[in-house]
C-alpha cells in the first residue's frame, strides 16, 4: 500500500527539518507583516443590515447621508428643577470640549426631576468613538461634582456605547489570551510531565493564530469583519491547534513506548494521527463553510476566520511538527517535572488505564449503556425545547448593573423611544419628486400617525427623506415590537400606496428583527449543508454508511445537550451565578446556529481520531469488539487531554463580561466535555458493539469508493496485535 498524504508530508519534513521549520517561521512572519501593513477593515453598521432595515441603511449610504452619532445625557435630582444648574454647567462643558455640536436646551421629564441633554459628536459617525473621550471626561466630572448635591448623571449614545463595547472586547480578548494560554500549558505539563513536550503544541497553536491574524487582516479588505471575529478565531485556533498537535505527539510517544525506533514511531504517527488530523481538519473547514449560506455578514466572517485558522493549524501539525519531533528526538522529554507523569516503559501501553476500567462494563452490557447514555443526553437537551432567542439588549448583554445598562434603562424610563427610534427612509424615484405633492402628503401622513416626537428630515439633493419615530416602552420590549410591526405593516404601506417612492423602516429594533428573521431562514440550508458534507466525508473516509450516519447522530446529541444546558443556565438562570452571570430570559439569536456549526466541526476531531484508531485495529485483523477496546483505550489519553484543554479554553470565554461570549463559552465547553466523555467513552463504543459487523459493511453500490489505509503499511505491528494486512472478516 502506498503511504497516504500525511505520511509523505511527515517523512519529507523529518528529512528536511531546517527547510520545514524555517519555512513555517517565514510564513508566520510574512503573514503577520503583510497583514499588519494592510491594516484591518471592520464592518460598518449598514453592512450588517438585511431585509428592509438593510435596504434603508443602503439608501442612506448610497446617498452619502451620514447619520451623526447622537448622544443623550440624563441629569437627575431629588427635587423637581434641582437639575437646572448642573445641566447648564454641563452644557457649557460639553460645548467647550470642541467635539460636540447642536447641544440642545435641557428637556424636562414628566415629573420634573430629570432633564435630557441631546447633542451630536462632530465628524463622521464611524470616527465618533475615537473622538468622544473628552465628552466622557466632562460627563464624568459633572457626575462627580454633583454627588454632594444629590445630582445623578447618566450618558448613553451611539459613540459612547461603541467605545464601551470596543474597550470591553479588547479587555476581554486580553483576559482570554493571558488566561487560556497558561491554562493550556499547565494541562499539557501535567499530561506530558515535560516542559518541551508541553511547549510544542502551545507554541504551534499560538503561531498559527498569529499567522491567521495577519491573513484575516488582509482578507478583511474584501470581506469586512466584526471585532468579535478575532475573538472567535483565537478561541478556535488555540483549541484546535493544541488538539491536533496533541493527537500527533501522543501517538509518536505511544509508539516509542511500544518499542519502536524514533524514525518508525514518527512515520506511524504521521500515517495514522497525521491522516486523522487531515480528515478532521478538512471536515471542520467544510462544516464551517456552511455559515456562508446564512446570508449574514457576521457568519461569513466567522466562517472565514475559522476556516483559515483550522487550515493553518492543520498544516503546521503535519509539516513543522514532524520536523521538530525528528530534530528533538529524546530531547522531547527535556525539562521533566518531578512527581508528574513519568514516561511509560518500553513495551507497555501508554495510557488507557482508566478508560479500560470504564470500558469493561460498557462492552459487557452495550445495549444498557447505549440507552443510558442516550437518555442522559436527551434529558440534558430537554430544556432546549423551550429555547427563546433574541438579539440581547444592553441590559442583558452587559448585565443589569453595568453603567451603560443603567443609563439606558433610566433614559428610556423617563423618555421612551429616545435612544433608539425607528427610522422610516424614503427615496423618490426621481430626486425632484421628494418635494412632490404625493411624496410630501405621504411623509406628512406617516409623521402625524407616528405621534409626538416624530421628526421629518428631507435631503432634497439626494431625493431622500427620513422620519425618526420614537417607539414606546424601552425601545426593545414587546410594546415596542408591536408598534414597529404596525408601522411596517400598516402605517407606511398605506401612506405610500401608489406613490412613486421606495419606503423602508430601519433603526436598531428593525435591524434586530430582520437579523433574527434571516437567521431563521438561514439555519435550514446551513444545517442541510453540514450534515450532507459530514456524511459524505465520513463515507469516503471509512467506506461505511453506518459510520457516517452514527457520526451525524452523535453530533446532534452533543449539540442538543449544549442547547439544553445553555437554555437552563442563561434563559432560566439555573446556576448562572456560579459563573458570574445572571438570568437573561433568552439566548443570543445567532448563538444556536454558531454552536451547531462549530460543534459539528469540533466533535469530528474526536470522532475521526477514535474511529480511525478502531478501524486501524480492525484492519490488522481484530474482531469488532476487540478493535473497539483497542481503539478507545489507546486514544483515551489524547482525547481526554485534548478535551480538558478545549474545555478550559472555552471556560475562559464563559467568564468574560459580555453575555454572548459567556453563552458561547458555556455551550461549547459543556458540549466538548460531554462529547469526549459520555459520547466517546460510553455511547460510541456501546453503539458500535451493538451494531457489530454492520459498522464496517460497504454496500455493493459503494464498492467503487477507494479503500483508504488507516495504518502505516510499512510498520511492524506491536506485540500482541494481529499482523498488518492480516485477513479481515468478510462483510466490509
Amino acid at each position: 500500500m502506498r503511504r497516504n498524504l500525511a505520511a509523505r508530508l511527515g517523512v519529507w519534513s523529518a528529512h528536511h527539518r531546517k527547510t520545514a521549520v524555517l519555512g513555517w517561521l517565514l510564513f508566520v512572519v510574512l503573514a503577520t507583516a503583510v497583514g499588519g501593513a494592510s491594516g484591518m477593515v471592520t464592518a460598518t453598521e449598514d453592512e450588517m443590515g438585511v431585509g428592509d432595515s438593510g435596504r434603508a441603511a443602503a439608501i442612506l449610504k448610497d446617498a452619502g447621508i451620514d447619520e451623526p452619532a447622537g448622544e443623550l445625557v440624563l441629569v437627575g435630582s431629588r427635587m423637581p428643577g434641582g437639575w437646572r444648574d448642573a445641566a447648564g454647567d454641563l452644557s457649557k462643558a460639553l460645548t467647550a470640549t470642541g467635539e460636540t455640536r447642536g447641544v440642545k436646551a435641557p428637556l424636562p421629564s414628566g415629573n420634573g426631576r430629570d432633564a435630557l441633554l441631546r447633542f451630536e459628536i462632530k465628524g463622521p459617525s464611524d470616527e465618533a468613538a475615537d473622538r468622544i473621550q473628552p465628552v466622557l471626561d466632562a460627563v464624568a466630572k459633572a457626575a462627580e461634582d454633583g454627588k454632594a448635591q444629590g445630582i445623578t448623571v447618566h450618558q448613553f449614545g451611539d459613540a459612547s456605547s461603541e467605545k464601551h463595547l470596543s474597550d470591553l472586547l479588547a479587555d476581554d480578548l486580553k483576559k482570554a489570551e493571558f488566561t487560556a494560554v497558561p491554562l493550556a500549558l499547565g494541562i499539557l505539563l501535567v499530561a506530558f510531565g515535560a516542559v518541551v513536550a508541553a511547549l510544542l503544541p502551545v507554541g504551534l497553536a499560538l503561531t498559527a493564530c498569529v499567522a491567521t491574524f495577519g491573513l484575516l487582516s488582509l482578507a478583511s479588505h474584501r470581506l469586512h469583519l466584526f471585532e468579535t471575529t478575532y475573538s472567535v478565531m483565537f478561541l478556535m485556533g488555540l483549541a484546535v491547534g493544541v488538539d491536533y498537535c496533541l493527537f500527533y505527539l501522543r501517538r509518536e510517544r505511544d509508539e516509542r513506548a511500544a518499542g519502536r525506533d524514533a524514525d518508525t514511531a514518527l512515520r506511524i504517527a504521521a500515517a495514522t494521527s497525521g491522516r486523522a488530523v487531515l480528515v478532521s481538519g478538512l471536515t471542520v473547514m467544510v462544516a464551517m463553510a456552511g455559515m456562508f449560506l446564512s446570508g449574514l455578514l457576521l457568519f461569513k466572517g466567522f466562517a472565514l476566520a475559522t476556516i483559515l485558522v483550522v487550515c493553518v493549524a492543520m498544516l503546521g501539525s503535519v509539516t513543522v511538527l514532524p520536523a521538530l519531533l525528528a530534530g528533538l528526538g529524546d530531547r522531547i522529554d527535556a525539562g521533566r517535572i518531578p512527581f508528574l507523569r513519568r514516561r511509560t516503559k518500553k513495551g507497555t501501553h501508554a495510557g488507557g488505564g482508566v478508560a479500560g476500567t470504564v470500558l469493561r462494563p460498557v462492552l459487557a452490557r452495550p445495549k444498557f449503556f447505549a440507552a443510558a447514555a442516550a437518555v442522559l443526553l436527551l434529558v440534558l437537551a430537554a430544556p432546549a425545547l423551550g429555547m427563546k432567542t433574541e438579539q440581547l439588549g444592553l441590559e442583558k448583554q452587559f448585565g443589569s448593573d453595568a453603567p451603560l445598562s443603567v443609563a439606558y434603562k433610566k433614559i428610556t424610563a423617563e423618555f421612551p423611544g429616545g435612544p433608539a427610534p425607528a427610522r422610516v427612509v424614503v427615496k423618490a424615484d426621481h430626486a425632484e419628486d421628494i418635494e412632490g405633492r404625493q411624496v410630501r402628503d405621504a411623509l406628512g401622513t406617516v409623521t402625524r400617525k407616528a405621534g409626538e416626537g416624530a421628526e421629518l428630515t428631507v435631503h432634497r439633493a439626494a431625493g431622500v427623506a427620513e422620519i425618526a419615530v420614537p417607539l414606546p416602552g424601552d425601545g426593545t420590549d414587546a410594546e415596542a415590537k408591536r408598534a414597529l410591526a404596525t408601522l411596517r405593516d400598516d402605517t407606511v404601506p398605506a401612506a405610500f400606496d401608489g406613490v412613486d417612492a421606495q419606503a423602508y423602516v430601519g433603526g436598531d429594533l428593525a435591524s434586530s428583527e430582520d437579523f433574527g428573521d434571516q437567521l431563521g431562514r438561514g439555519i435550514v440550508p446551513v444545517f442541510a449543508f453540514i450534515t450532507a458534507v459530514t456524511f459524505l466525508l465520513m463515507l469516503f473516509s471509512f467506506r461505511s454508511v453506518v459510520i457516517a450516519v452514527t457520526s451525524i447522530a452523535l453530533n446532534l446529541l452533543s449539540v442538543g445537550a449544549a442547547y439544553g444546558v445553555m437554555t437552563a443556565v442563561f434563559q432560566h438562570g439555573w446556576g448562572a451565578e456560579l459563573i458570574g452571570s445572571e438570568q437573561v430570559g433568552a439566548i443570543e439569536n445567532w448563538m444556536p446556529l454558531f454552536v451547531l456549526v462549530v460543534l459539528f466541526g469540533l466533535s469530528m476531531d474526536y470522532h475521526v481520531f477514535v474511529v480511525s484508531r478502531i478501524r486501524e485495529a480492525r484492519d490488522r485483523g481484530m474482531d469488532n469488539r476487540s478493535a473497539i477496546r483497542e481503539g478507545i483505550t489507546r486514544t483515551a489519553g489524547a482525547v481526554t487531554g485534548a478535551a480538558v484543554i478545549m474545555v478550559a479554553v472555552f471556560a475562559v470565554f464563559g467568564t468574560l463580561s459580555m453575555q454572548d461570549m459567556q453563552q458561547m463559552g458555556v455551550g461549547l465547553g459543556v458540549a466538548v466535555l460531554l462529547d469526549a466523555t459520555v459520547v466517546r467513552m460510553i455511547l460510541l463504543p456501546s453503539l458500535m458493539t451493538v451494531l457489530g459487523e454492520r459498522n464496517w459493511h460497504t454496500p455493493s453500490w459503494l464498492r467503487w469508493l477507494p479503500r483508504i489505509s488507516h495504518e502505516d503499511a510499512g510498520a511492524e505491528a506491536p506485540a500482541g496485535s494481529a499482523r498488518p494486512g492480516a485477513p479481515v472478516p468478510s462483510g466490509r
